[in-house]
């Protein structure tokens, strides 16, 4: 199994939202981010089985975009295993009832991906693995993902992904010129 673990894009600031903190949207900058790293996602070839999300607005906006661009067949499912102040253990227990050989995009918030990473890479939750918006890694496990058995394939900060994305596309324009 593969898991990409992606943190929703830039989100307006909660200081300045009156709404309830499970409704705060994306900036417009947050989602012109999300797709030029998206753009470099799909550059990865990775072939997503499914596509899962907080149920929080600005996770679930990221996952839209996401979708649009690295996996339209996809159907964007929310997940509460997902939501702010979930256990990285719920996650590793909904990721452990899909078949061994899934790729899994993960639409989440900190610090509960971070958790989730230093769990699966380490066995125990740390403070160690800070996503930054619109950052992703991926996992991959064999079989039933435990703690401390996972790899770290890659691990790709948002201007990385950009770049990616921006370098492939610049690639493909030479390539039809």
């Amino acid at each position: 199994m593969d898991c990409i673990l992606i943190r929703h894009g830039i989100a307006i600031e909660p200081d300045e939202w009156e709404g309830a903190e499970e409704n705060r949207p994306l900036t417009e900058k947050g989602k012109k981010r999300v797709k030029q790293a998206a753009v470099g996602i799909a550059a990865l070839d990775c072939k997503p089985t499914h596509l899962f999300t907080s149920p929080f607005v600005r996770a679930y906006d990221t996952a839209r975009i996401l979708r649009t661009v690295v996996c339209p067949v996809l159907k964007v499912e929310t997940r509460e295993e997902l939501a702010v102040g979930a256990k990285p253990e719920q996650l590793v227990a909904l990721l452990n009832t899909l078949p061994s050989d899934s790729v899994v995009i993960c639409v989440g918030h900190e610090p509960q991906l971070g958790e989730v990473v230093s769990l699966l890479l380490c066995g125990k939750v740390l403070p160690s693995f800070p996503f930054k918006k619109s950052g992703a890694a991926c996992i991959e496990a064999e079989g039933i993902i435990k703690p401390n058995q996972a790899r770290l394939r890659w691990w790709l900060p948002p201007l990385q992904l950009r770049v990616l994305g921006k370098r492939t596309r610049t690639e493909k324009q030479d390539e039809s010129s």
